[in-house]
């Protein structure tokens, strides 16, 4: 299964981090709420599961949420390129850049 955002397509969502890998890429927590998603963070990491379960903003998320939160990821070595290119596109209501 994927997502597109913005022009990558994103593995997931997931509904669990037990599904993401420890590779460096750019991951998208969205919230779920009737069969549609909606941005809420984006992040780069050279260890993705392990940030994302331990990540500083999950209060930020779950506030954020009024459904299920998600987590897509989109594992690549220009991790940081493509997390500025994103950004730009969207208005991520927790970690600003």
């Amino acid at each position: 299964m994927s997502i597109a955002i913005g022009n990558y397509s994103f593995e997931g969502p997931f509904n669990n981090a037990s599904y993401l890998k420890d590779k460096p890429g750019v991951y998208a927590i969205l919230c779920s709420n009737n069969g549609k998603y909606h941005p809420v963070d984006l992040g780069e990491s050279e260890t993705v599961k392990s940030r994302v379960e331990n990540h500083d903003r999950q209060s930020c998320w779950q506030q954020n949420c009024n459904g299920t939160l998600t987590v897509a990821v989109l594992y690549t070595p220009d991790r940081q390129l493509i997390e500025q290119i994103i950004r730009k596109l969207y208005n991520f209501p927790c970690g600003e850049r």
